[in-house]
């Protein structure tokens, strides 16, 4: 049966002083569409939250809003990052809960956000109702408040890299778990980021069930993929990302062209040199692996900022690969990061020259935490729990805080918003093939672009 009803809010009064103290804001852009005052201060105040996302995380420490915030697959808290910073331009939200299956990325949310997440299986949550009802009464949640609900599932399940296990692989069925859990919360706003392979024809049936599921209970829902790069995130990565309100919205829209995406050397450029292997004295985070001497005669013969690994460089085994094939193999493992261009995605496994193009411009090392954390998008004094590779693995998994911001501020300037003129629709209405990593060469060359995903299909 449809549920149209909402929870009762004690405090809607919440959102006029919000709606208030959001125009009050000096921001040009608010001014600029009388008809529409609203979203384009929320808009611009967007952008400044993600381009300015350090001093927002700084002036937002110890501000909290009205509308409080459920963090399931919390990990190292990248999403909460960004929307507690938006309270650094206007405080809006409150982190009430978070919940995460794996401890060492729960010490890194708790020592940076303040709040000990529930280390809890969201699957065993969904199955008893007591145990999500006991985990509510555990939170900070305010009953009488407005609520936005987070959800970032492991995307290994769902990954292009690593997944040979197919539907069969049981954290591809957290998606829809975790919408189950979304209608019995009733939050205002449902907020889901996975990988882009989510909408493909492999694992589509997921996306389909999961938008039945929050429809039946009232939500319009929009998907949509994104370049993180687009938001001032200095690197390129395609998102998923799926939103769901019980009133009609609009979807968030980019603000940056490919003249002025961030750059590595916008990132790290001021990040001061170490050796392989070292630990700088200043910042315990910013330490890389200590390379094998082959490693190092590797990415030695690789030319500075932005080069590729010379042929006759490297492995035997990649040189079996090229002349078996007839062509280059593997052209960016070993690759050194341009400064003046964006990295490329930063994953759990940028630790290793060898997976990838996670080699510094200029130095003769892969990547430091910090240095991945930055490119991440994360606050300069973020900080991370456990070893090298966990390290590693909560960045690469984490949702880059700047668009978390941006989609903060965007999902508070719909709420707060009178109904739009062009709602966003459903987005994206079918798979877009067997495989979304193969589009992304067209879509950075401009043949193919976001809006035409899954049409064809």
């Amino acid at each position: 049966m449809a549920a149209t009803r909402r929870a009762p809010r004690a405090l809607d009064g919440a959102f006029d002083s919000l709606r208030e103290a959001l125009l009050d804001l000096e921001l040009p852009e608010a001014r600029v569409q009388p008809a529409d005052r609203i979203r384009a201060a929320a808009r611009s105040a967007s952008m400044l939250a993600a381009l300015k996302l350090d001093d927002c995380w700084r002036a937002g420490k110890g501000c909290d809003g009205p509308i409080d915030v459920i963090d399931m697959f919390s990990g190292c808290g990248g999403m909460s990052a960004g929307f507690r910073a938006i309270n650094g331009v206007l405080p809006s939200y409150r982190l009430a809960l978070a919940v995460d299956i794996a401890a060492e990325a729960n010490v890194s949310y708790a020592r940076n956000l303040g709040l000990e997440p529930l280390n809890a299986d969201i699957g065993e949550l969904a199955r008893d109702t007591k145990d999500l009802a006991r985990a509510l009464r555990g939170s900070r949640r305010r009953r009488d408040h407005p609520l936005v609900l987070i959800g970032c599932a492991p995307c290994q399940g769902f990954s292009s890299h690593r997944n040979a296990a197919g539907q069969a692989d049981k954290r591809n069925n957290l998606f829809v778990t975790f919408a189950r859990i979304a209608t019995r919360l009733e939050p205002d706003a449902v907020v889901v980021e996975n990988v882009p392979e989510l909408l493909t024809d492999q694992y589509w049936t997921y996306l389909e069930e999961s938008k039945e599921i929050l429809g039946r209970q009232g939500y319009q829902v929009h998907v949509g993929v994104h370049n993180m790069a687009q938001f001032g995130v200095p690197q390129e990565r395609f998102r998923a990302l799926m939103l769901a309100m019980r009133k009609p919205f609009r979807a968030p829209a980019p603000f940056l062209d490919r003249e002025n995406y961030r750059t590595v050397r916008d990132a790290i450029g001021n990040v001061p040199a170490v050796g392989a292997g070292d630990v700088h004295p200043s910042d315990e985070m910013h330490y890389t692996a200590g390379h094998r001497e082959s490693t190092l005669a590797t990415i030695r013969a690789v030319p500075k900022d932005g080069g590729s690994r010379p042929w006759n460089a490297g492995p035997d085994c990649l040189r079996r690969i090229e002349a078996r094939q007839g062509r280059a193999a593997y052209e960016d493992v070993y690759g050194r990061l341009a400064w003046d261009r964006p990295a490329i995605t930063i994953t759990a496994y940028a630790r290793n020259p060898a997976s990838g193009r996670y080699v510094h411009p200029e130095q003769d090392r892969g990547l430091s935490v910090r240095e991945a954390a930055l490119l991440q998008g994360f606050p300069s004094d973020y900080w991370f729990h456990g070893s090298l590779d966990e390290r590693f693995r909560q960045v690469g998994n984490a949702v880059p805080p700047p668009f978390a911001a941006h989609l903060a501020m965007h999902v508070l300037g719909e709420l707060l918003g009178p109904e739009p003129a062009e709602p966003a629709g459903a987005g994206i209405p079918g798979p877009v093939g067997p495989s979304f990593a193969r589009l992304i060469p067209a879509l950075k060359a401009g043949h193919r672009t976001l809006s035409e995903l899954g049409q064809t299909a």
